[in-house]
């Protein structure tokens, strides 16, 4: 998969493209590329976002600045999804995160503190996602969470048998974990489920559907 991220600090992506063992856990099929919108801005100094009209507090994201950094990189709006990180987006679930796993090619998009122009989100972007109902002072954090969830699917992964643990278990039951154990078995008289120790697959399997169903709230 070819991901690129559009951010205010591409080198906040770095354990991601240097750090060498997590990157072989994340997979060897993503291509994550970065962009700075410094680099493209159509204003000067390096200026990127400006006071909302209407007043209040913060800076937001400049509509101009985001389309001269498409245009520079794509030649124009691009033919794949692009994704605005924002709290008013449809909320990160793992049907979400395999849904964008499943792209050849996929765009982020990287807010400001306060967010972007509105005008991003409605014609810049094809889609707009929420990590959940909060906001943060770092608007990378939502791209790296998806980033991560993402590359974690690809082929691969070290975790790509998890992962479809995950999936399986989203698709059949609403659940996504399960109680993990490992040895000793029994240590100061607090013992591993038995059904764990049994060799019987089909039998831990049924209990890890109902364990996760009994501890995820969805």
């Amino acid at each position: 998969m070819q991901l690129d991220v559009f951010t205010l600090v591409p080198h906040a992506f770095a354990w991601l493209t240097e750090q060498r063992p997590l990157a072989a856990v994340l997979g060897t099929e993503l291509d994550l590329r970065l962009f700075s919108y410094r680099d493209t801005t159509p204003l000067r100094a390096g200026q990127v976002d400006d006071e909302p009209y209407g007043g209040g507090a913060g800076m937001v994201l400049r509509v101009d600045v985001v389309a001269a950094a498409l245009d520079a990189v794509y030649g124009g709006q691009p033919d794949q999804r692009v994704v605005a990180l924002t709290p008013q987006g449809r909320q990160l679930t793992q049907e979400v995160v395999e849904e964008l796993a499943g792209e050849e090619k996929l765009t982020l998009l990287s807010a400001r503190y306060e967010g972007f122009d509105e005008r991003v989100v409605q014609h810049l972007a094809s889609d707009a996602i929420s990590i959940g109902p909060y906001v943060l002072s770092n608007g990378d954090l939502p791209a790296m969470v998806l980033v991560d969830a993402i590359a974690r699917r690809l082929p691969g992964a070290i975790a790509e048998e998890s992962g479809a643990w995950e999936s399986f278990s989203v698709a059949l039951e609403g659940g996504l974990e399960y109680p993990h154990y490992t040895r000793p078995a029994d240590f100061n008289g607090w013992h591993v489920p038995e059904v764990l120790v049994s060799g019987d697959h089909g039998k831990i399997d049924a209990w890890r559907r109902e364990q996760s169903r009994k501890r995820t709230v969805l």
